[in-house]
């Protein structure tokens, strides 16, 4: 087999040693278009646990990597005027071009051909059984056959700089220096001795605040030199192209095309605050080279092979590529959290990802955990174990007005389709004592509409009548009477997504037969194709829900409940009203965002005004509609937040999608809780934040960072209604009360 490499990078240099390893008889070239010592940038940085493979891949080149790694253990971050030390990570760096030097060489020992200063044009190609692109972020010939490819490329908001310095650092080192143009962060970390490596990043417009988008490579140096002088103790910072760079997401449907296949930054980006780009890249080396021993070198065997490697890789890689958007856009991001002490910062930049959680850490930094947990409690004012030691933090009381949650879980509202005529039974009794009893703070009702036609389906729960507040008060008194939960109701209309039926039953649209209903929306626009088409709401359609939802919150006080949030979310009627998606009225409810919020904000206004001045309310949004700068944004959400805030709002659950089916939610666990966060932060207001968060591990890591004050949980509390009380058996919190009746199994 004849093979070409473009690009004589990691994955380029890697993949072409491995099959020449694999296959002695193949004819492999690499073409690099800069000099064989060439490099740009410094330093190159793996976690001990992805060396594995390469180990097992090549052990000749793994032992020249290993030997040349410097090794380190500790996260050292600068902030606030402190240097808070992490332990227990396992980290290795040694020079890029150190890397590519080892690997050029054992390519030239198995017999790869390597060509320097050779630039491979798109449009003039060697002859080849198979072409290798392997030619980095800005790839022509993925751009050449992107109508194949499909790729995304995201140009992000930050500038970045790939500097070294003579300093010897002990530590993957961050530092965070805020000035007059805006904030600074640093991320460095040793490779070699004498030598680390030191990116700056800065969001684009402080960038440009601090005259750096006019200055040259050697300005923009001296500028950093003084700015981090201190940091730096006297020692240089070190150029090498270091031009200020935007950095892309880059993300490819398609990985090959014919004899052409993808590998490295060519396919996939990741952002280097996790430090996976040259990881990622030899792994998809290491992938492909796999490939073809198991499907074989034949041309027939070419499309299973390539089809192999990108079934292996990109499922993969997108986990990764998740984490590190999530760590980017932290970064992105990082001067929101300002205010936070240094420790809560350090604490919030560890588990930036989602990779690292409160549990994880706590493993490899005890210490520093023990600290954290004591901070935590200490501010919220938690009831210590009786040996004295803090509990997690999920275990910290929340205080909003006169209602006091003793800890941060809460039982989301999961719809139920089993009331009968909106009456709740002994099901919601059931269902909702069970998991007040388990412990959870806040138990939260099922969506409970303030109208017949503000259901869902004919199973829905309901607030309009004096039978559906006595079937409540019986829930709220049983809560009261045999927990120590406080219990909220979730009050809402259903709007165009109403008249349909019970998802076990078909979960579309009613029929005439079935009982269907004329339903009501912000404009006549059916919420899916074959759905029913929704009344344009007119003055009096308005006046009715608002009634309807105020005479809703009376029964709901006199039912007894603690808290009530209105539903906004979803693309329930007060959520269609926000999004533009849904909203296309040309009166005063409709077109900006302001006129949007226009109608939610009444119904809100006229709740709060006869719910009790002590009791919190607060309401559900969706923060995105997941399609860009069409649909809602976390941009119009932290500007919702405000104006519900300013409207005597106390929390803000903090959801997303739904508005409407093209909505395309990027899943994976606590993947909401960026938009609870850019709420919180935004609109300075307490949140709940949901989606995906599955254990208490992650609601200790939330709440400890953060990024909320509440975490509400639907589908872990169906499996085990006593979610909350075993942790507390699990972490020995003795200090966490239990019901009379179940003390045996408190811990002692």
């Amino acid at each position: 087999m004849k093979v070409v490499c473009i690009g004589g990078g990691p994955s380029g240099l890697y993949f072409s040693l491995l099959l020449k390893k694999a296959f002695p008889e193949s004819d492999i070239t690499v073409h690099e278009k800069n000099r064989s010592n060439d490099t740009f940038g410094w330093g190159v940085v793996f976690s001990e646990e992805t060396l594995s493979r390469f180990a097992e891949a090549d052990p000749a080149s793994y032992e020249q990597i290993e030997a040349s790694f410097k090794y380190w253990d500790d996260i050292e971050t600068f902030f606030g005027g402190t240097c808070v030390r992490s332990t227990g990570h396992g980290f290795c760096g040694l020079s890029r071009r150190q890397l590519l030097l080892i690997l050029q060489e054992r390519c030239r020992q198995v017999g790869v051909k390597l060509v320097f200063q050779s630039e491979v044009k798109a449009d003039d190609l060697p002859a080849a059984d198979l072409v290798v692109v392997a030619d980095g972020v800005h790839s022509p010939l993925r751009e050449r056959h992107a109508a194949v490819f499909k790729p995304t490329v995201d140009w992000r908001r930050c500038k970045f700089t790939w500097l070294g310095t003579d300093k010897p650092l002990k530590a993957f080192t961050f530092v965070f220096k805020n000035t007059a143009h805006g904030l600074f962060q640093v991320h460095a970390y040793p490779f070699e001795d004498g030598l680390s490596t030191w990116i700056v990043e800065c969001r684009e417009e402080v960038w440009k605040k601090a005259g750096l988008d006019t200055k040259s490579e050697e300005e923009s140096v001296a500028f950093l030199e003084q700015l981090f002088a201190e940091e730096l103790g006297g020692h240089r910072l070190l150029a090498n192209k270091s031009i200020w760079r935007t950095f892309p997401t880059i993300r490819c449907e398609q990985w090959y095309h014919q004899n052409l296949v993808l590998m490295g930054d060519a396919v996939h980006t990741a952002h280097f605050s996790i430090g996976s780009g040259t990881k990622l890249a030899m792994e998809d080396a290491v992938a492909l080279a796999g490939a073809f021993k198991q499907h074989g070198t034949s041309q027939g065997a070419l499309p299973t092979v390539l089809a192999a490697y990108q079934a292996e890789r990109q499922l993969e890689t997108l986990k990764l590529q998740r984490a590190a958007q999530t760590s980017l856009e932290w970064f992105e991001n990082s001067a929101r959290f300002l205010e936070q002490p240094p420790l809560q910062f350090t604490f919030n930049l560890l588990t930036r990802s989602r990779r690292i959680t409160w549990d994880n850490l706590r493993q490899r930094d005890p210490a520093l955990m023990k600290s954290v947990d004591g901070w935590f409690a200490d501010q919220a004012g938690t009831e210590r174990r009786s040996d004295g030691s803090a509990p997690p933090p999920l275990f910290a009381p929340l205080k909003l007005r006169g209602m006091t949650v003793r800890d941060r879980v809460v039982v989301s509202p999961m719809c139920q389709y089993v009331a009968k005529d909106g009456t709740v039974d002994d099901w919601h009794l059931v269902h909702l004592g069970s998991r007040a009893m388990g412990g959870a703070g806040l138990v939260m009702t099922e969506m409970t509409d303030v109208s017949p036609e503000g259901r869902i389906t004919h199973g829905c729960a309901g607030m309009w009548n004096e039978p559906h507040q006595q079937a409540w008060k019986r829930v709220v008194d049983f809560i009261h009477r045999d927990s120590f939960a406080r219990v909220g109701i979730q009050l809402a209309h259903a709007g165009r997504k109403g008249s349909c039926q019970r998802p076990w039953e078909g979960d579309g649209p009613l029929s005439a037969k079935e009982g269907a209903w004329q339903t009501v929306g912000p404009s006549a626009l059916p919420f899916a194709r074959g759905w029913h088409t929704p009344k344009e709401m007119d003055g009096a359609d308005l006046a009715k829900v608002t009634a309807d939802f105020v005479a809703a919150t009376k029964r709901a006080d006199a039912a007894g409940f603690d808290f009530v949030e209105l539903h906004v979310a979803h693309g329930y009627l007060l959520s269609s009203f926000l999004s533009p998606l849904s909203n296309r009225r040309k009166d005063r409810y409709g077109g900006s965002l302001e006129n949007r919020l226009r109608f939610p904000l009444e119904v809100f206004d006229a709740a709060r005004a006869v719910w009790p001045e002590a009791k919190p309310m607060g309401i559900r949004i969706s923060a995105s509609d997941w399609l860009g700068e069409d649909g809602m944004t976390v941009e119009d959400a932290v500007e919702v937040g405000k104006a519900f805030k300013a409207h005597g709002c106390d929390l803000i659950d903090v959801s997303s999608a739904g508005n409407v089916p093209e909505s395309k939610p990027e899943y994976g666990r606590m993947y909401q809780v960026p938009f609870s966060e850019a709420v919180r932060f935004g609109a300075k207001i307490p949140t709940m934040a949901v989606g995906a968060i599955l254990n208490p591990d992650h609601v200790n890591s939330i709440i400890a960072s953060g990024r909320a004050d509440l975490c509400a949980i639907a589908r872990e509390h169906l499996s085990d209604p006593y979610f909350t009380a075993r942790h507390a058996q699990a972490e020995k919190v003795d200090c966490f009360a239990w019901p009379d009746p179940y003390l045996a199994v408190r811990p002692r």
